[in-house]
């Protein structure tokens, strides 16, 4: 078959446009869609245009919430005295899997790139300025990934938070748990050798 019919090559270029989904991946999906009955892909259809209109982001983190202020800031449990800086709210999602963490978040909402146009007026940095503020913030942990513009973004959190006396901390970064060592890359083993502690 040459070409699909435009409904179908409709389906599968606008599926080809997810993270991750090429385009073989987009047609799989869109071939899988169409063996839904209709009240199947109503429901898909629905679940997606319900998600983004009921969707925000919290006024206080900048998580991804359905109220505001988000579940994790308005829950009165959670340390206020310690905040983690990630990227995005699939961050948060990742770093409340360890169920380990019981401090308040902020989401930047991306990092600093220079080579995508994106600075530091692009991120959601003002908010958390007027937090620190305006909180009793004893901890900044900053927890963006570990590459170029995570590295940057972290270095200049750190210059513009440091002078206030607040403590601003890197999560470390290094080997995986279960990784060999003759298969980890410099920056990784530097990185573990950077970070290791007694035991």
């Amino acid at each position: 078959m040459k070409q699909y019919p435009k409904p179908l090559a409709k389906l599968i270029g606008e599926l080809s446009k997810l993270p991750g989904i090429g385009y073989k991946s987009a047609q799989r999906l869109a071939f899988h869609i169409l063996d839904y009955d209709e009240r199947q892909a109503q429901a898909l259809a629905d679940a997606i245009i319900c998600a983004k209109r009921e969707m925000t982001h919290c006024s206080i983190c900048g998580n991804l919430t359905d109220r505001d202020p988000c579940a994790i800031c308005a829950d009165d449990s959670r340390r206020r005295d310690v905040i983690c800086v990630v990227e995005s709210p699939r961050d948060v999602a990742a770093m409340e899997r360890i169920r380990e963490f019981d401090g308040t978040y902020h989401v930047l909402g991306g990092v600093i790139s220079p080579m995508e146009g994106v600075g530091p007026e692009d991120l959601n940095l003002k908010s958390l300025i007027h937090r620190l503020q305006n909180e009793d913030v004893k901890e900044l942990i900053i927890a963006t990934n570990p590459n170029i513009e995570g590295e940057a973004t972290a270095m200049y959190i750190a210059r513009l938070i440091k002078p206030s006396g607040i403590k601003v901390t890197r999560i470390a970064h290094g080997l995986p748990v279960g990784g060999d060592l003759e298969y980890a890359d410099e920056v990784t083993l530097l990185k573990a050798i950077e970070g290791r502690r007694e035991l």
